[in-house]
């Protein structure tokens, strides 16, 4: 039984790297943090980044009810328990600014990464919004309601979010790229067709790839009528990548999944840990207060970002978002709660490349 997993190509975040103390290029990833060095077998060199760990944060009272307004000095962040100082703050699609002054650790030469150029600002505003559709042949019923519930999904995002359409059954089809264009995504919401076994954590681990190859608030929004009967890869694994790319993961599920406990289980763990929300759906109507649902938490989640403080762990780091004071005990706090350090080989420089370093956000 033959799984389709390869992975195709896409804009490159970009990283912040070292190698000896030479300043090798600076790409920016608002995904995970760090600053280790590993020796490869081979001679190389693994590194992993010194970057901005970016957070969406929702807050909410007892009722669910989102908690507006509130500042950044409500909020305390620990990585590892090690105390973090927020770096930027936004709330909603609001376009992020500075707090406090906090600047990026220098990276060359007085060079920078300024969050209050505009070009930072941009990557911010707005989100990024994949929608995985399930189109195996657990979807033979009310196929098309659920389609109609895509596609009001779809055309009431806010202007500013880009999104992207995907469906799968035992193989994943890319129906549309990652665009503003609604209409685009709405012809492959319409064209899709229903397929045969559902390989939905394989298809869920291309499309989290896909998303980490963007910069900016990331969501993975997954529509599913059933249980995985065809995935070799683990859900556990691709909940840990989602998480360690700050990429939220949506889930709605029909009544059918919430009957068989282990779909159940892992819909709700894997949605928990990357900061999104797990739902399942018994009717087409429930099924569009759904997608309703996940609409109104993108428009109303923080952005913080923070860079890591010096920390000697190569592994997995756990966060912590907590509200200070009263706010602490009367609202509730929903984000990722970790990541863990993503290596990058690299060979030794050429004396050129130590002459010469390449230019600020070259790849």
């Amino acid at each position: 039984m033959s799984t389709n997993l390869e992975e195709r190509g896409g804009r490159k975040p970009v990283n912040v790297v070292y190698k000896s103390k030479l300043f090798l290029g600076i790409l920016l990833i608002l995904c995970s943090g760090g600053g280790a060095r590993m020796n490869g077998q081979d001679g190389s060199d693994l590194r992993v980044v010194v970057s901005m760990v970016q957070l969406n944060v929702a807050v909410t009272d007892k009722n669910g009810e989102y908690i507006t307004g509130l500042r950044p000095e409500d909020f305390v962040i620990t990585e590892d328990g090690i105390a973090e100082k927020i770096a930027t703050f936004a709330e909603g699609n609001a376009p992020a600014r500075n707090v406090g002054g906090v600047e990026a650790p220098a990276v060359a030469a007085g060079q920078r990464i300024d969050p209050n150029d505009p070009t930072f600002a941009s990557l911010i505003t707005g989100a990024n919004v994949f929608v995985l559709f399930d189109t195996s042949n657990y979807m033979y019923r009310d196929f098309v309601f659920a389609q109609d519930a895509i596609a009001e999904f779809v055309r009431e995002l806010g202007s500013a979010d880009k999104i992207a359409f995907y469906s799968y059954s035992r193989d994943l089809l890319r129906a549309a790229s990652l665009t503003s264009d609604r209409s685009t995504v709405l012809k492959g919401v319409r064209s899709t067709v229903a397929g045969d076994s559902a390989a939905l954590y394989n298809a869920l681990l291309l499309t989290v790839k896909d998303a980490s190859q963007y910069t900016g608030r990331r969501f993975v929004v997954v529509f599913s009528n059933g249980p995985d009967n065809a995935s070799v890869v683990p859900p556990e694994d691709v909940a840990e990548i989602a998480q360690s790319n700050g990429i939220s993961v949506y889930m709605i599920s029909t009544q059918e999944a919430r009957l068989e406990p282990i779909s159940t289980a892992v819909f709700e763990r894997m949605t928990a840990a990357t900061g999104g929300k797990a739902y399942f759906a018994k009717s087409w109507k429930d099924e569009r207060r759904a997608f309703s649902s996940i609409r109104d938490d993108l428009a109303h989640l923080y952005n913080v970002s923070y860079y890591p403080k010096q920390n000697p762990n190569t592994g997995w780091r756990a966060i912590t978002v907590k509200l200070v004071g009263e706010k602490g005990k009367k609202y509730h706090v929903r984000t990722r709660n970790g990541y863990r350090l993503q290596p990058t080989r690299f060979a030794p420089p050429t004396k050129a490349a130590v002459s010469e370093p390449p230019p600020a956000g070259s790849n």
